[in-house]
């Protein structure tokens, strides 16, 4: 079997503000959702069994409370922020595994599932569905793998390392140096994204990058431009990197599911038919129980 895991926070974001769906009678405020829900539904009849959903029910978490510039829920729309718990509500009444993450992240729910559903030897793949760069730190080989549902692209670790120049372990030290401006931390000043590559893609982590720059690799000290001042700026702010590297690692939390049965789709809730009607499209009602018949 295959499982997939969905970034809900990205999927909602990217219904309200892409292209407007089908026109309906109901209020454009709901389309958002409406669209996640028939993309979800979608990707139910194309043969997906087994599916997971992730949200940022509270945009803020406890990395703001790490450092007081991380992204929170200020000037964002308010009809998009109202929507997180109706699509939430919706795709579980389409009988599909919710998580409206508060303390935690997204996607430090989607990481979780992801690494307990790799554990399980019925699994051949985990498919992590978001653009996100942070999740590229879940990828393993083929095994987990990211999806970009809108250029269909798939990632694997190969493909991380093309992309960013690092292993996937690397990805949180990698985002430490260079910086992230959706999450709200800025990384170190003149660390780029070309240094840190060739830095970490040889010593993989932060901590085995010496703070003399004498000490390092004679390949690495040559390749970079700037390695000497790169090397006295980690040296002297090595703390907030490692601060920084903590927002990025994603949290693993075990008792996410109790397994991968968890997240079969055995078909709608009865209540998905009211749901549908207030979505403004019934015909959603109509596609699911027809999928869960031909499944049987």
């Amino acid at each position: 079997m295959k499982v997939h895991l969905v970034d809900g926070t990205y999927e909602l974001f990217r219904h309200h503000f892409g292209p407007p769906s089908r026109q309906t009678t109901t209020s454009a405020d709901l389309a958002a959702t409406r669209g996640v829900v028939a993309s979800v539904l979608g990707m139910l009849e194309s043969g997906v069994t087994h599916i997971g959903v992730g949200t940022d029910h509270v945009v803020e978490s406890f990395r703001n409370q790490l450092w007081a510039g991380y992204k929170t829920s200020e000037g964002m729309p308010p009809e998009l922020l109202a929507q997180f718990p109706v699509v939430e509500h919706a795709l579980r009444a389409l009988g599909v595994v919710v998580w409206p993450m508060v303390e935690l992240e997204a996607d430090d729910a989607l990481a979780s599932a992801a690494a307990l559903s790799a554990e399980d030897p019925e699994v051949e793949q985990v498919i992590i569905c978001t653009p996100d760069k942070d999740l590229a730190q879940c990828v393993v080989d083929q095994r987990v793998v990211q999806l970009d549902r809108r250029s269909q692209t798939v990632v694997d670790a190969q493909g991380v390392r093309e992309k960013f120049g690092v292993a996937p372990r690397s990805i949180p030290d990698w985002l430490a140096l260079v910086g992230d401006s959706a999450d709200g931390f800025p990384g170190l000043p003149g660390w780029g994204k070309r240094s840190a590559s060739a830095v970490l893609a040889h010593y993989g982590s932060i901590d085995e990058i010496p703070a003399d720059v004498g000490q390092w690799d004679p390949g690495v000290r040559m390749a970079v431009r700037g390695s000497a001042s790169l090397a006295a700026t980690l040296a002297g702010d090595r703390r907030r990197a490692l601060l920084f590297r903590t927002l990025a690692t994603l949290r693993i939390e075990r008792g996410l599911i109790r397994g991968v049965g968890d997240l079969a789709w055995h078909g709608p809730d009865p209540d998905f038919e009211g749901v549908s009607r207030f979505l403004g499209d019934p015909r959603l009602y109509e596609r699911a129980v027809a999928l869960a018949r031909r499944r049987g």
